[in-house]
């Protein structure tokens, strides 16, 4: 399972429809969390994520529109009971923000929280996946990440595995886990059986952002890209002057590096009756593309093959 719930996809201003910036990850019931800005724990509750399987909070960058949503989150878990490690990544800051994050409320936590500094190309390297930080242009230090799972083992051939003397049954299970078996004094190894690797999936998020190198080179063949997408192409100027992204510069990205869908959030309170005029420019140029809505949750399928 890979599932994204879309908890915050406002711009710098929260609205009445949309919260600050917080996505989260549940991949095989591991949470991950990207940005957690302003009421994000609400968010949590009323999508029905759960918090004790947060294993990790990824932050952008140090505007409090993506990050103030942590003290208040960190201290209901250690109500909670939480004993688990939390562990909090983000670009230079990380670390002092964090200690300050356990000093509010003088409230004393119950389990570990530990701040994390990353730089661009940096990996955290997971059993099954890696989260990648990718160097964004934003107005102060900041990141993105892609969350890249490990290839998958390739398709099981069951009928050259009985030509070649392997009875079905539990000889098949360890073949397919990747351990050779004996037949009759013949080894016979899990390639012998198996397809071609298969990728698994890769999902990358911008926070805030001008199109830039290296989200594109990241974002090649990906199955999301998540990309500020905060102004529709009328406010091109403004975009550039502040760091975001218009949706037709997004999209022209997108269609580049070939990603399966995009969706575009961090929408600029500017459109919050009405974000029509985004999803049209984004749609004259990449045609699968949607704008994220609070508490909107999407499954990323494997790729067939």
């Amino acid at each position: 399972m890979l599932r994204i719930i879309f908890l915050g996809t406002g711009g710098s201003l929260p609205t009445r429809n949309r919260n600050p910036s917080a996505i989260m990850v549940n991949r095989k019931g591991e949470l991950l969390l990207f940005d957690c800005g302003e009421g994000t724990q609400q968010q949590m509750m009323r999508a029905k994520t759960g918090m004790m399987s947060l294993s990790s909070i990824f932050i952008t960058h140090f505007h409090a529109d993506h990050f103030l949503g942590i003290p208040g989150l960190m201290q209901t878990m250690s109500f909670m009971g939480r004993k688990e490690p939390l562990l909090i990544y983000g670009p230079e800051g990380t670390r002092e923000f964090t200690e300050l994050f356990k000093a509010l409320g003088y409230f004393n936590l119950k389990y570990e929280v530990r701040g994390i500094e990353l730089k661009p190309g940096d990996l955290v390297e997971r059993e099954e996946y890696v989260i990648q930080a990718l160097k964004t242009e934003h107005n102060i230090s900041s990141l993105g990440y892609a969350l890249i799972e490990n290839l998958r083992p390739g398709r099981f051939n069951r009928e050259k595995a009985i030509k070649l003397g392997i009875p079905p049954g539990p000889l098949f299970a360890k073949l397919q886990k990747g351990n050779p078996v004996d037949i009759n004094g013949k080894l016979v190894k899990p390639e012998d059986v198996m397809g071609a690797l298969r990728p698994g999936r890769t999902v990358i998020y911008s926070g805030d952002t001008r199109p830039c190198e290296s989200i594109l080179e990241a974002s090649r063949d990906a199955d999301v890209l998540i990309h500020d997408g905060s102004f529709a192409d009328e406010m091109a100027d403004w975009a550039e002057e502040s760091k975001h992204s218009t949706a037709g510069e997004v999209a022209a990205l997108a269609k580049e590096a070939r990603v399966r869908k995009l969706i575009l959030t961090h929408i600029s309170s500017r459109y919050t009756d009405d974000a029509e005029p985004i999803l049209t420019d984004s749609k004259k140029l990449f045609e699968n593309v949607i704008i994220a809505e609070d508490l909107m949750e999407i499954e990323i399928p494997y790729r067939s093959g």
